[in-house]
């Protein structure tokens, strides 16, 4: 009979050995959201979409709302579920557009990673409080077209697809002013473009991962509250965390937001031209959440 002696392994290599396989498989599930790509071929998934035409449906009926005066997009990012509503249809954007702002002034500042006080307020104010003030005071120190020329090298505007994320105005203020070409708006956005900038954000591959997520912390900025509106106003008795970015200007109402909560984080976009329109996001944003909320999908992960 022969006999095999197998090799012993200390109690310290058994837990380095444990650690690592469950390193290695939280890198498994967080790498397919590392690897979503949301394009012009992103593929929406039916179950979803469904549910938002006829969610939107519903709320156009309730508001007398045309299908020309909203378009919506949804993201789950715990399952990677897609929907999307008249995407690539440019609306003037408000104050959304101001995001752009915050990206150009990463993007042409390596250093702001390590921000003084000051300056980050200052960049809350613009992004949370939308201050017209701040966002002029930036993008007046950028300049319109350098700010125009980052959003450009993400892609975030493309004249083949319907315009995106423009930035040609200072806020608030007369003087220069560059149309977008595709409807010579003087600030633009479309649902895909919003929806790609949070997933990139989200995915910490806009400029650098440091300063993905230190724009992060300005879009949260817990010493600036929130405008109770839209979105925020929707969504206030509920255990959720939101960053977004709003807008409003004459009958433009408008919310972008992402939102977590137990058992849900996801992108929500809501472009309106309606008197109606706040009414519309309020309700909208309880509906979507009260869908991702219950919805439990067992393949795919989020962050």
């Amino acid at each position: 009979m022969i006999n095999f002696k197998l090799p012993t392994v200390s109690l310290s290599m058994a837990l380095i050995l444990t650690l690592a396989a469950s390193k290695s498989l939280a890198s498994e599930v967080l790498q397919p959201f590392q690897n979503y790509m949301l394009d012009y071929d992103s593929k929406v998934d039916p179950v979803l979409q469904s549910k938002l035409e006829a969610l939107d449906s519903e709320l156009r009926q309730k508001y007398g709302m045309t299908p020309a005066q909203t378009a919506v997009g949804v993201f789950d990012l715990k399952h990677l579920r897609l929907a999307m509503i008249h995407p690539d249809r440019e609306e003037y954007a408000a104050s959304v557009a101001k995001l752009g702002i915050l990206l150009a002034y990463f993007q042409l500042h390596p250093e702001a990673t390590n921000l003084n006080s000051e300056t980050r307020h200052e960049l809350g104010l613009m992004v949370k409080a939308s201050s017209n003030e701040m966002a002029a005071k930036f993008s007046r120190e950028l300049g319109l077209r350098q700010i125009q020329q980052v959003l450009n090298s993400y892609h975030f505007y493309d004249t083949n697809h319907g315009g995106g994320i423009w930035v040609g105005k200072h806020y608030g203020q007369g003087g220069e002013r560059i149309g977008d070409p595709i409807a010579d708006n003087s600030h633009a956005v479309t649902v895909r473009q919003l929806l790609r900038f949070y997933v990139l954000l989200e995915q910490n591959k806009l400029v650098s991962q440091e300063a993905s997520k230190t724009m992060i912390e300005i879009f949260a900025s817990p010493d600036i509250p929130h405008d109770n509106i839209k979105f925020v106003k929707a969504l206030a008795e509920r255990k959720v965390e939101i960053i977004r970015k709003w807008g409003t200007w004459e009958n433009w109402f408008h919310d972008s937001a992402v939102i977590t909560g137990p058992d849900r984080h996801y992108i929500l976009v809501a472009l309106t031209n309606h008197p109606k329109g706040d009414y519309y996001l309020v309700d909208l944003a309880k509906s979507v959440d009260d869908l991702l909320a219950a919805t439990a999908v067992p393949q795919g992960s989020g962050r």
